[in-house]
């Protein structure tokens, strides 16, 4: 099952970027039909290719699901195109994959036959943030002269770039290097791909880089994708260390802490819970950049982290803003504290709130 970041208006038109994708092989018919049914994230993150269900159908079709409101994040819809007019057993067998869709209406409709799998892979547009071209195999001809290249295959986890939340803060990044700022330690809380800390590694190739994700996963594909860009992954400075962990609560996150650099990019109701956590191990005089979040949700983040003694530097972006703030030094003596190995993410949430 992988993932596709689609730009806002390829095959279907989208708010979000994350989809998911099963991809069976596929036989030329005169038409294709899709059929629609709500479903929840839950089911959408457990469908598999290899579900008996699926493979009971002589001809399984393309799933593909997708959020439907970056305000409703729990709400998903799952897209079935068939080669050809689907049986009322076929719709049956694909609401069965639904438990949540069980009494809704199926919505199903005939469009222009395509190989639908051929063309979500090359929707995937390259993305040019800064320095940094980021790309599918493609579309890697049409790299630039200069730029800094990571390829990045459709795959199960979110952050390949094409939606404006990774881009802004590769946008973000390539700003602050080029403003002179210098980091040493730096860590990537909900890495997905793990393209932003291959980018901050990039940056400051003396830096030790850390990147985790509440989704194992990710981790598994930002290994993956570490693999074919050539990042080594390991301890040492100039390496990514990749974990699992849910918020801050694990050990090698807490016990590299305080950090020069802190990146977020999630969602807006998990960086709000994730405040005191996050400001806990950024070192005092030390930048947060964070996003995930919609305009409307601005005023709300940042009046959490004001709360936590970070002041604010600047936003950047439109729909989806990129922030970036300043942890307050403070002056005189004070018992030198060590993170508190807290977080207020419950476990296994993958940020949906």
């Amino acid at each position: 099952m992988i993932i596709i970041d689609f730009d806002l208006a390829t095959i279907v038109t989208l708010r979000y970027a994350g989809r998911r994708a099963i991809t069976p092989n596929m036989t030329t018919f005169p038409e294709s039909w899709k059929l629609s049914l709500p479903c929840t994230r839950k089911e959408a993150e457990s469908l598999d290719i290899d579900d008996p269900r699926l493979a009971e159908m002589d001809e399984p079709p393309t799933i593909v699901t997708q959020e439907i409101d970056p305000a409703h994040p729990e709400k998903w819809e799952i897209l079935a195109y068939f080669d050809g007019k689907p049986t009322t057993n076929q719709i049956n067998m694909v609401r069965l994959l639904v438990p949540s869709a069980q009494q809704e209406a199926a919505v199903l409709e005939r469009i222009e036959n395509a190989d639908w799998v051929t063309l979500s892979q090359q929707a995937i547009a390259p993305v040019f943030a800064g320095r940094f071209f980021v790309h599918t195999s493609t579309n890697a001809h049409e790299q630039p002269s200069g730029s800094v290249s990571f390829l990045i295959e459709a795959s199960r986890a979110f952050g390949t770039g094409g939606h404006e939340t990774t881009s802004g803060c590769l946008k973000m990044l390539d700003s602050l290097r080029h403003s002179g700022a210098r980091f040493d330690n730096v860590v990537d809380i909900g890495t997905g791909t793990g393209l932003l800390a291959f980018a901050a590694r990039h940056l400051w190739p003396r830096a030790y880089v850390t990147a985790s994700d509440i989704d194992p996963v990710s981790i598994e594909v930002s290994i993956d994708n570490a693999a074919v860009n050539g990042v080594p992954v390991g301890p040492h400075p100039g390496q990514v260390s990749l974990c699992v962990a849910s918020g801050t609560d694990h050990e090698m996150i807490q016990r590299r802490a305080p950090y020069d650099l802190v990146i977020a990019n999630i969602l807006a109701g998990p960086l709000i819970e994730l405040a005191p956590a996050l400001s806990d191990i950024l070192e005092e005089g030390g930048t947060l950049v964070l996003a995930g979040l919609l305009d409307r949700q601005v005023a709300d983040v940042r009046r959490a982290y004001w709360r936590e003694g970070l002041r604010f530097i600047e936003q950047t972006g439109g729909e989806w803003p990129c922030l970036r703030l300043a942890k307050r030094r403070r002056f005189g003596w004070r018992r030198p504290a060590r993170p508190r190995l807290t977080t207020s993410q419950p476990p296994g949430d993958f940020g949906t709130w």
